[in-house]
């Protein structure tokens, strides 16, 4: 009945990512964090050229004070308390001020890994892609889930990009795989179930700009999912203004960062403000 159009709403949201690509030379970047929940500076990401943004629900409660976080590692322990609404609410905030043209991903409570388990309905993936969101976002830890997830997505229109992880990262943020040949294996499977873009988590998420390098043994991963896979792949965690060239050469396709420009913008806040109290 629909399936038509499902089908051509997920080819419009592939579009939108292969043109970033494309159009980027072969790396884009997406944009997240204070970037992806807040209007006003998703719209200047834009305008800086960003052509995916990431609103997700940790950073929409690190953003609202929810229970007085002041930084993600706790916003990621509290993140499961956010309601779909309100995620819906800010992805239609973004979209409205965006554009059509911009790919749009969203993580949502249930989407990830959750301290508490939350079962999310065929009517909450509609309502998710109704508030404009492109695809979802997510950092499901077992591949059950994340088929379950992905054919859910898929019957609403919507793209999924997961993530591959370690089982000793600080939070769990994918399905987990100890070594680089473990990290091709696991990527052959995901894309097998039909996940259509694969990130690694690269073990410094939010360390931002205290990581300078990338890791030999984190370079070894990137080798290993980009040569395992067709589909888009994503870099994320601790990348930041000094080291994103080298995972552009590693050959990811998409590289989120947040943090390292939620801290750009926190500093250029505080510059601001004390120029008018000096």
């Amino acid at each position: 009945m629909i399936k038509n159009d499902v089908a051509k709403k997920l080819e419009r949201a592939q579009a939108k990512v292969r043109s970033a690509i494309e159009n980027d030379g072969g790396t884009t970047l997406m944009s997240t964090g204070i970037t992806g929940d807040d209007a006003r500076l998703a719209r200047a990401a834009v305008e800086a050229g960003a052509k995916i943004l990431e609103p997700n629900h940790p950073a929409l409660a690190l953003a609202r004070g929810h229970k007085g976080v002041t930084d993600m590692h706790d916003a990621e322990n509290i993140r499961h308390e956010i309601r779909i609404e309100q995620m819906c609410e800010a992805t239609q905030g973004v979209r409205n001020v965006v554009g059509e043209d911009v790919f749009i991903t969203v993580g949502v409570p249930g989407g990830f890994t959750e301290v508490m388990p939350l079962r999310l309905e065929d009517e909450d993936f509609q309502r998710i892609a109704l508030s404009g969101a492109d695809g979802l976002h997510t950092h499901k830890s077992s591949l059950e889930d994340l088929e379950e997830w992905v054919e859910k997505a898929h019957a609403h229109g919507l793209l999924v990009d997961a993530y591959i992880g370690k089982s000793s990262d600080r939070h769990t943020f994918g399905i987990p795989a100890e070594t680089p040949e473990e990290v091709a294996e696991v990527a052959k499977q995901m894309e097998k179930i039909g996940v259509d873009m694969i990130g690694l988590m690269t073990g410094m998420s939010y360390e931002g700009l205290a990581a300078d390098e990338i890791h030999p043994e984190v370079e070894s991963r990137i080798r290993a999912l980009v040569g395992a896979v067709d589909v888009p792949t994503l870099g994320e965690g601790g990348i930041n203004n000094k080291n994103f060239r080298r995972f552009k050469e590693l050959g990811i396709n998409i590289i989120v960062v947040g943090t390292s420009i939620d801290n750009a913008v926190e500093e250029a806040a505080k510059r601001e403000i004390k120029t008018f109290l000096e």
